[in-house]
């Protein structure tokens, strides 16, 4: 069972906060693949516009996904974990009074957080993209208090993050990117801040120094992701790796159905046995066990009945 959604809020606002240990936070390319990603030990989860709503629509990520379909499938993943869920907010879907009705759905669909970019509604652009412009610092300010404001009235746990663009926008520059971060935090009252495109590492350490509380950064224009231990020499206590997860399991299936096209079965057969000493999870399995169990059946009982219905 998913844990009540103020409880996964409050787990957020600790992981975000903690100094001893690294928060990883990563892309569930599905409901099945979060549950996967929750037993092997990950503590938070991402649901992105491109690269999870996106997954599910076959839409780009340039605000294409209505607010509706992006909160239904972060609530989907949401309550079939135990651990915290972030949704990837963009621009927030409209004007302050939209926000704040983003803000109100979350929290009724059990997720216990979202990212809000300062990117313009209209004329939005995927991030990394050329041409990304970002809207004017009292704009922002404006949109990330009606979050605040909104989450403060409903559940004060709920995490807002705001995302700032400014480094590489045509109208931005490093020291704005600093002043923004810095105002997201200290006016708008956000309960995080990302930095989306640094270009060095002295970059990511002044950034550091000119916020307080929790502070994150995407790879941006380094030449590699930072590890673990490097954040936390940083100062930084958050790392954003969302995309891993789609690109191994893209290679993965890549390989078996090339694979397949060649060898048919023999394929899957081969897949089997290398995988006969490695344990492999099905978490469509394992919730059907715990069905089974409310109801005083054995799985292999549970999986017939939910099977037999696609019987000719």
């Amino acid at each position: 069972m998913s844990e009540k959604p103020e409880l996964k809020s409050a787990r957020l606002q600790e992981l975000i906060k903690r100094r001893d240990k690294v928060l990883a936070v990563l892309h569930p390319p599905s409901a099945a693949h979060a549950r996967i990603m929750e037993k092997a030990g990950c503590e938070a989860l991402f649901v992105g516009t491109g690269g999870v709503v996106g997954a599910y629509t076959g839409l780009s990520d340039v605000g294409t996904a209505t607010m509706t379909e992006c909160v239904t499938i972060a609530g989907w993943i949401a309550d079939s974990v135990s651990i915290p869920v972030i949704l990837d907010g963009d621009t927030g879907h409209g004007s302050i009074m939209a926000v704040r009705r983003m803000v109100r759905e979350c929290v009724r669909a059990g997720i216990a957080g979202i990212r809000i970019d300062d990117q313009p509604i209209e004329g939005k652009r995927k991030t990394q993209s050329a041409g990304v412009e970002v809207v004017p610092l009292d704009q922002a300010i404006a949109r990330y208090r009606a979050a605040v404001d909104m989450k403060n009235e409903l559940d004060p746990d709920f995490v807002v993050m705001a995302q700032c663009y400014a480094r590489d926008a045509l109208n931005g520059t490093l020291e704005d990117t600093i002043t923004r971060l810095r105002a997201y935090r200290e006016e708008a009252g956000v309960d995080w801040v990302q930095f989306e495109s640094p270009h060095s590492v002295d970059e990511i350490r002044a950034a550091r120094a000119a916020v307080r509380g929790p502070f994150s950064f995407m790879k941006g224009k380094l030449d590699r992701y930072l590890d673990l231990d490097e954040h936390l020499a940083l100062g930084v206590t958050i790392a954003w790796y969302p995309g891993f997860t789609h690109h191994v399991t893209w290679a993965a299936l890549w390989d078996f159905m090339t694979a397949f096209q060649t060898r048919g079965v023999k394929a899957w057969e081969t897949f089997v046995e290398s995988r006969r000493d490695r344990r492999t999870r099905c978490p469509k399995r394992r919730r059907m066990a715990k069905v089974a169990q409310s109801r005083g059946l054995s799985s292999n009982a549970t999986f017939r009945q939910a099977t037999s219905a696609d019987r000719p």
